[in-house]
């Protein structure tokens, strides 16, 4: 089976550290019932983030702690409010939107929802063949397009099948297939696994490895599952309130946890069931935060090599 190969990114060195995120803040207005603004949400605060290249980067913490904003600001899906991200040396924040586009072709990303990321009306083909014929207008897309499915598993006539023909598995390797197809280098993957199966939560996570191996990605990989960023994970970057509390070898973050919202987190995901265990993570953002949970420091400090804690 030929697989797609990566195209060379923008930038005329390779670097260790592909993506530089420094001081990033992302604000939402907060309206009244009459949609007048009476204040602001700070959904990303102050984030210095650096993601290797080749390496996967897990991003943690309950819903509403700033994660997938933080993914899309780095996308530049969202406009951040301040600060910069820097991919291949290159600040995309002072660019202008014109500019963007082999950025745009070199970080891709994965929905958490198969369904909605298609178009219904279009073949799993149209639907990679779309982004390539934006992205990549000088090349082939009807034959990167084959070659990106037969990557994840789709051929033959099923190609020419709608999305509503598939199962959920099959739906995100489609979506997986789009976002290879443009032969990018650094993937958001923002919550993948979470709307399938547990038997084919598997499948999908050794694709997702072996395309990474196979094309060279770097992931960002965003999740509630603790189960899955310990295997799949090379870091661990843990986000409370729009903040990272701890940052570290994901092996180490979970034997060592320093910061006490990160042994918050690993204590709530403490079960057999991982459904059992999502669904306790989510409820953490229902109830009061314990004292000594909030993220009131001012700066990750180093406890151990690589092992930074908010202090």
């Amino acid at each position: 089976m030929s697989v797609v190969r990566q195209a060379q990114e923008p930038g005329s060195a390779r670097r260790t550290d592909l993506v530089e995120v420094q001081g990033l803040v992302k604000t939402f207005p907060q309206r009244n019932a009459w949609g007048r603004t009476v204040g602001t949400t700070r959904a990303v605060d102050g984030i210095d983030l650096t993601i290797r290249r080749g390496e996967t980067l897990a991003l943690v913490g309950e819903s509403g702690s700033g994660k997938s904003t933080l993914g899309r600001c780095i996308l530049q899906m969202d406009e951040p409010t301040s600060g910069t991200v820097t991919y291949e040396g290159v600040d995309l924040t002072g660019l202008p939107r014109a500019k963007r586009a082999p950025y745009h072709r070199s970080m891709q990303v994965i929905f958490q929802d198969p369904f909605s990321s298609l178009n219904p009306h279009r073949t799993a083909l149209q639907n990679v063949m779309e982004p390539l014929t934006v992205l990549a207008p000088d090349s082939d897309p009807r034959s990167r397009a084959i070659e990106a499915l037969a990557a994840v598993g789709i051929d033959g006539d099923a190609v020419n099948r709608r999305p509503r023909a598939f199962s959920g598995g099959q739906r995100q390797r489609i979506v997986i297939a789009r976002a290879i197809a443009v032969r990018p280098g650094f993937v958001v993957c923002d919550e993948p696994l979470s709307a399938l199966d547990m038997s084919i939560q598997a499948q999908v996570t050794d694709l997702l490895l072996r395309l990474q191996r196979e094309l060279e990605l770097t992931y960002l990989f965003i999740s509630h599952d603790l189960s899955v960023v310990r295997e799949i994970a090379t870091r661990t970057a843990v986000m409370n309130r729009g903040r990272i509390v701890e940052l570290g070898p994901t092996a180490e973050v979970f034997a060592s946890p320093q910061h006490p919202y990160t042994r918050h987190l690993l204590d709530a995901a403490l079960s057999t069931d991982p459904a059992q265990a999502r669904r306790r993570l989510e409820r953490i953002s229902t109830r009061p935060e314990p004292v000594g949970l909030e993220p009131d420091g001012t700066a990750l400090a180093e406890v151990a090599p690589g092992h930074f804690v908010l202090r």
